[in-house]
């Protein structure tokens, strides 16, 4: 239990951290979000006006500190206030609908990848040195190392502009009004497979790496020479005995994995044009809209962290070493 409340402290006053850069890093941006919202639409106010407006969104002067407590007042109810892009929409639902989008793209990919990346770098480490093992780590390196941006660019041209096989972006075809019929899941699906294919890509070569390199380090041990010497079949083996025991550290690198596909998501949905939490950021960025920005940020924060507290506690579960802390 103590190694529980290490962590739940660590991870709270990460949160809290993180709530100050939330804070300050909007307000550090050049710009004024009313005026840049007037200047758009060629429009102007008297003061007075523009000044109610400011109170409308939030934007009131006074001292640092008195916002601060306001800001985190607004975080533990949950009123991030109005968007100034997509205004008059609250910010909690403009970021509620993008974020169905983003977990839809990050959850399913994510799945994908550690399912194939685990399943590939067990054979490779059990048969390492074969010609599976040499073609397969060397890519898997390979991808690791390509940025989100690159795959996201490559899949555009390729297979949107150049074969015309899929959709450039969006969710879903512009013709089709969101229904529960088939032929809007259709379009969703047929949508969603460049940017799932790019975060799987993106995703699967630091998964191989991990658990190919967990699985050698066990090899030698004796439950695997006791495993062979009890006759059992070399699958039995390694899956029981090798696998089941290398997918420990793999936990980790899943939650670690999560904030990198977060980042990744960003600049995938931007590519795409996809509706979720990545491009949402991008046009409240452009529009200095400081509620939009800041709650954003607030919920990459939140997945991140919890992500790893989850890992954390199927670590406690799993490893009893950890329970005697």
């Amino acid at each position: 239990m103590g190694f529980l409340l290490r962590r739940l402290a660590f991870y709270l006053v990460a949160f809290f951290v993180a709530a100050c850069f939330n804070f300050a890093l909007p307000r550090l941006m050049p710009g004024d979000p009313v005026d840049i919202m007037f200047a758009q639409a060629d429009a102007s106010l008297p003061p007075e006006a523009q000044a109610a407006l400011r109170a409308t969104f939030g934007f009131v002067d006074g001292p640092l500190p008195a916002q601060f407590w306001a800001y985190l007042k607004s975080v533990f109810t949950w009123d991030l206030g109005i968007s100034v892009r997509f205004y008059p929409l609250p910010v909690a639902d403009v970021l509620g609908r993008a974020a169905v989008w983003t977990l839809f793209l990050v959850g399913t990919s994510t799945l994908i990848a550690f399912a194939l990346g685990t399943a590939l770098g067990i054979v490779a480490a059990w048969w390492r040195g074969g010609r599976f093992d040499s073609l397969v780590s060397p890519l898997s390196l390979v991808l690791q190392s390509v940025p989100a941006v690159v795959v996201s660019l490559l899949a555009l041209f390729v297979f949107a502009v150049s074969l015309r096989w899929l959709p450039p972006g969006y969710a879903w075809a512009p013709a089709l009004d969101p229904s529960w019929s088939l032929a809007w899941f259709g379009s969703v699906l047929q949508h969603a497979i460049l940017p799932l294919a790019t975060l799987t890509v993106v995703q699967i070569g630091g998964y191989l790496v991990t658990i190919r390199n967990s699985m050698i380090n066990l090899l030698g041990e004796d439950f695997i020479t006791l495993g062979r010497a009890k006759g059992l079949s070399e699958v039995r083996v390694m899956l029981m005995y090798g696998a089941r025991n290398a997918v420990l550290p793999m936990l980790n690198s899943f939650a670690i994995t999560i904030g990198a596909v977060m980042g990744g998501s960003l600049i995938t949905e931007i590519v795409f044009n996809y509706p979720g939490l990545g491009n949402t950021l991008y046009q409240g960025i452009i529009a200095r809209d400081y509620p939009l920005i800041q709650g954003q940020l607030l919920i990459m924060t939140l997945c991140v962290l919890a992500a790893n507290f989850i890992a954390d506690l199927a670590n406690y579960r799993l490893d009893p070493r950890l329970r005697t802390e």
